[in-house]
């Protein structure tokens, strides 16, 4: 799949969403489709017709279980996609290191701090 063609797929909100309640594991299609409905106000054929076109582009799998149909994420479009990114990765990445420097040494200072206060003798 290409990944242009995936971020059609994924540029709906609601499609998004089906996949981020996936992400967490195997979900039958009536659970997605009460929390979708719940959220975005849809059907619950206008949420079949999302997994439809989840399952048709590869973002998901289905299985049949008993009467009910369970969905999982399928991971290769989504590779495909986090490679693609990887051209981008600069843009952010040292943004987020100095982010995460900065945490360190706020916490680092704290726990000095935190020492300090317990050597300091009570009066």
């Amino acid at each position: 799949m290409a990944v242009v063609h995936a971020f059609d797929v994924l540029g709906d909100p609601v499609r998004r969403r089906i996949l981020e309640l996936l992400a967490a594991g195997e979900r039958a299609a009536g659970d997605v489709g009460v929390v979708v409905q719940a959220e975005f106000g849809i059907t619950q054929s206008a949420v079949s017709q999302h997994l439809k076109v989840l399952r048709s582009n590869g973002f998901v799998e289905v299985r049949p279980e008993g009467t009910r149909r369970v969905y999982a994420v399928a991971p290769d479009p989504l590779r495909e996609i986090d490679a693609w990114l990887d051209h981008f990765r600069k843009f952010w990445e040292p943004h987020l290191d100095a982010l995460a420097t900065e945490l360190a040494r706020g916490r680092r200072e704290r726990r000095l701090q935190e020492e300090a206060d317990r050597d300091r003798p009570q009066l």
